[in-house]
């Protein structure tokens, strides 16, 4: 909540919303793509990125972390597990140690 009200003392121009365009009107989501897209290419990914992306990074991630999958269920609010069990099934390194 600090790092909020402080981005809301600082925004230039003013806004009610939290994220803006360089014209300070309320982000799209086509605009977040957009930024996605450019960013991916800056980063010369070879391959088109995509917001959804982010979402299968996070997953991708917190299994690697060793997360348990039904929190991944909840946390990426999935209805079916098999939606989830494929974040856990291609972290091969999450094993590393197991029986240690």
């Amino acid at each position: 909540m600090r790092a909020l009200r402080k981005l809301q003392r600082e925004q230039d121009p003013k806004s009610p919303f939290v994220f803006t365009s360089e014209r300070g009107s309320p982000f799209t989501t086509a605009g977040f793509a957009r930024m996605v897209e450019r960013a991916g290419v800056e980063a010369k990914l070879g391959f088109p990125a995509y917001p959804h992306m982010l979402r299968h990074a996070c997953g991708f991630a917190l299994a690697n972390k060793g997360h348990d999958t039904r929190a991944l269920q909840a946390y990426l609010g999935h209805r079916n597990i098999q939606h989830t069990v494929r974040y856990t099934e291609l972290s091969a390194g999450r094993f590393k140690d197991f029986w240690r």
